[in-house]
């Protein structure tokens, strides 16, 4: 019995029954706590007595929820209430595809807009390993807005009914489980192996979604049939009626598409989503760029004629009206081209001579204009290249994909009047399903580039699209099939010729070739590709294995510039870790930083890191002489702005710090380390309130940051909040493994909150910590500082002094 208005579970008010079928009722419901409309489905009561069957649910349901995507109904919650599980989800405020599909023929533009909407969707549910299964016209809703959504991605495979459900008007569909022998799924829009009751992946979904598209353009589906059986034996034996057969008019990419989509065998289908997406996009634009010059031509057309009709004494329009009139219906079928126009009136009117040339002159000024506009429009001054996808599934080939994408972004990077996204800030999206427009929106560039890399035996193919954020509109795009075997070499080929490609798009006035920086060698190049995937990491024990790979890099070419910078970076890193002593480990940075800069001085990263090392030597005209080059040399390497901003900000040059650090987050908006300088710099101005701000964000960014905690613990100090302070420096000192920096700003809170003895045994952990080199006399001194024990401090301060170690520097209480 369905649940009466007014009903509560939980916080969700029943409204109005929406629709039951095989998986539960589903309810429009009011969600009192955020005050907005959900739909609410209820799940039947045999399906819940299976406990099995339940779990599955649960699983699929939460992997489903995973999704964001603007044609993927939004999944608020999963939950019970009274021992009744549902799934509370966004209200789509509009009709099923299928109601709308029922109100006649629709338009060919209409169909490739659902259709490149639903790939997207399809797409992004793929990359999350979600296959639908159940894919059909009333499973998708259209709303109002022309924004469609598919549903119950996830779910359709957790049904175990015995037969098929054929009530198509259903809220919720029966399904077949998708077990080896079983069917699934409403009948027409079964792929072969479900037919077959084989196992499905997701090219199964590429076939339903290529009968829907079938059935939209042609206003039936390809295998229609009067009996079950008979559309069973079409979808598993008959080729698909040709498409031109029903809709006339479709060009005839419209048809190859949907005939690749119905392969019977489905490794000749679409392997992938998302190359259906660009093979439809494309179609799309090629058609909206075709009609945009017809209609530009028409116009012209009509008013030069009549101009010159009316000068001439002529109505050129009332012989036109009749001249159609006598055609007829047969004309009345298809409109007359705007060439065809021309050549018929030239026949028909001598003094239409000047008429046709004034209409070519006219039209063709105002193409040209208008292809003047619309390439002026896209000038792009900020990018964001999204993580490779390695849609090969093998792990093995993971750093070509990194490699790739770093590579681009490197080289785009030396365009000085184009602002690049950091790798840092955009490698938080690796891995995660994410539409590329919302995703350059949030870093707040212009345009965004997207690529996948597949292996497939010894073939590599490699895609790229560049989508302007503005109006989701490709500016360029591109596909590359290789030999496997020349990965290396192609890898280096395919970035320069995307970055070259991209520059000329992108801002037509730069044609400064980026530095070659690269090898010849593939060997050196693969090893280097190892080193930034582990160097990327960002653990010890991965910073150790990145100096394996940069090293064999230089063995194989010994003027490998990038591979010694590699190097420098990585004995950076290492600096102070068990058996890196921090003087040798500099001093190899350093050596290997200056072998980067003789073989190619122009090399902003290594001038970088060499200012880096300067600055922890205590020469610090040099370091900010090295930082000012790097940024000369590359303004849009955000390291070189981050680095020099804790130079400037230790020297007290606090104001200069903070835009130097803006400047980088500008460059790395999503960098954890860069948005906790932030907060440094803001508490080191006495900007207390702001820097509490600023942590917060960083700590929002990732919870699990530990410095962000530690600068909000320390600002709460600055306030006297200390139970507040404590447990965030305590997080921090668990969350690192008790290392000696951690337990310094510990034992500093301790001290000024009044809790000696806990200071105190700080204390004596950390002289335990300095006897193995597991801590820095700065450490100590700053929890006697906060003891009021002056001389002590200074004492283990004049250790790291005549230790020269760099952790002294802008050191301030």
């Amino acid at each position: 019995m369905p649940l009466a208005r007014g009903t509560r579970l939980g916080r969700y008010e029943i409204r109005s029954l929406l629709g039951a079928g095989g998986m539960g009722e589903v309810y429009l419901a009011q969600d009192t706590t955020l005050r907005r409309q959900v739909a609410l489905k209820l799940l039947p009561a045999d399906f819940t007595a299976n406990k099995d069957r339940l779990r599955r649910f649960e699983d699929e349901a939460f992997a489903a929820s995973s999704l964001n995507h603007p044609n993927i109904l939004t999944i608020y919650e999963i939950g019970a209430e009274d021992g009744h599980p549902f799934i509370a989800t966004e209200f789509i405020d509009g009709e099923s595809l299928r109601q709308h599909m029922n109100r006649g023929r629709m338009e060919l533009s209409e169909v490739l807009e659902i259709g490149i909407q639903m790939a997207s969707a399809v797409a992004a549910a793929h990359a999350a390993s979600i296959v639908h299964r159940d894919i059909k016209p009333e499973n998708t809703m259209l709303r109002r807005d022309g924004i469609i959504k598919v549903l119950d991605f996830g779910l359709a495979k957790l049904t175990n009914q015995e037969e098929p459900s054929l009530d198509t008007e259903a809220a919720t569909r029966a399904l077949y489980n998708t077990a080896p022998g079983k069917v699934m799924g409403t009948v027409s829009y079964m792929s072969p192996e479900q037919a077959r009751g084989k196992e499905v992946d997701t090219r199964t979904d590429i076939w339903s979604l290529g009968v829907m598209l079938y059935e939209m353009a042609a206003g039936r589906t390809p295998f229609e049939s009067e009996t079950v059986t008979d559309i069973l034996a079409g979808i598993v034996k008959s080729a698909p009626s040709p498409l031109a057969k029903y809709a006339p008019d479709a060009p005839a990419e419209v048809e190859r598409i949907i005939t690749k989509m119905l392969e019977k065998n489905c490794e000749e289908r679409y392997q992938t989503a998302k190359d259906l997406l660009i093979d439809l996009r494309h179609l799309k634009r090629r058609l909206d760029a075709e009609a945009e010059m017809e209609r530009s031509a028409t116009s012209d057309a009509v008013s030069s004629v009549s101009l010159t009709a009316t000068n001439s004494g002529q109505t050129i329009g009332g012989t036109v009206s009749g001249s159609a009139a006598n055609k007829g219906e047969a004309s009345a079928a298809r409109p007359t081209s705007s060439a065809e126009y021309v050549v018929s009136e030239i026949k028909r009117h001598k003094l239409a001579l000047l008429v046709a040339l004034l209409l070519v002159i006219t039209a063709a000024i105002r193409l040209g204009f208008h292809l003047r506009a619309r390439s002026t429009e896209v000038v792009i001054d900020s990018i964001a290249v999204l993580p490779f996808a390695n849609t090969s599934n093998d792990p093995d080939t993971e750093y070509l994909s990194d490699g790739l994408t770093e590579s681009i972004i490197n080289s785009l990077t030396q365009l000085p009047r184009l602002r690049v996204i950091a790798r840092s800030s955009v490698f938080r999206y690796k891995g995660k399903q994410v539409d590329p427009i919302a995703f350059g929106r949030e870093l707040g560039v212009r345009a965004v580039l997207t690529g996948r890399l597949q292996q497939r035996g010894d073939n590599l193919m490699v895609s790229a699209e560049l989508v302007d954020v503005r109006d989701d509109k490709q500016v360029w795009g591109e596909q590359y099939s290789r030999k496997a075997s020349e990965a290396l070499a192609v890898q280096q080929e395919i970035s320069r010729e995307i970055s070259a490609r991209l520059r000329l798009k992108l801002l037509g006035e730069e044609r400064t070739q980026p530095n070659e920086r690269e090898t010849t060698n593939p060997e050196a190049y693969q090893f280097y590709l190892k080193g930034r995937y582990y160097w990327n990491k960002r653990t010890a024990e991965d910073i150790k294995k990145s100096v394996k790979q940069f090293q064999q890099a230089v063995d194989k070419d010994p003027n490998y510039a990038l591979a010694y910078a590699g190097l420098a970076d990585s004995f950076v890193l290492l600096r102070g870790e068990a058996g890196y002593p921090e003087s040798d480990t500099l001093q190899k940075a350093k050596a290997f930083a200056q072998r980067a800069l003789g073989i190619d001085d122009s090399l902003a990263e290594a001038h970088t890191t060499l200012a880096f090392i300067h600055e922890n030597s205590w020469q610090w005209y040099e370091a900010e002489k090295g930082y000012k080059r790097a940024i000369e040399l590359n303004p849009n390497y955000p390291t070189a702005h981050q680095w020099y901003s804790i130079h400037l900000r230790d020297v007290g040059r606090f104001d200069q710090a903070l835009t130097e650090i803006k400047r980088a987050q500008e460059l790395d908006p999503l960098s954890l380390v860069i948005n906790e300088n932030i907060a440094e710099v803001y508490l080191l101005m006495g900007q207390v309130n702001a820097s509490i701000e600023q942590s917060k964000k960083v700590i929002e960014l990732d919870p699990n940051f530990l410095w962000g905690h530690n600068d909000l613990g320390m600002a709460y100090l600055q306030q006297g909040r200390y139970t507040e302070a404590l447990a965030e420096l305590q997080k921090v000192v668990e969350g690192s493994g008790r290392v000696g920096s951690s337990l310094g700003n510990l034992g500093y809170g301790y001290a000024v909150s009044g809790k000696r003895s806990e200071a105190l045994s700080i204390l004596k952990e950390l002289e335990g910590k300095y006897a193995k080199q597991e801590a820095v006399g700065k450490d100590l001194a700053t929890v006697y500082a906060g003891l009021g024990e002056k001389d002590q401090a200074f004492a283990w301060l004049e250790k790291d002094f005549q230790a020269r170690s760099g952790y002294l520097s802008g050191i301030r209480w």
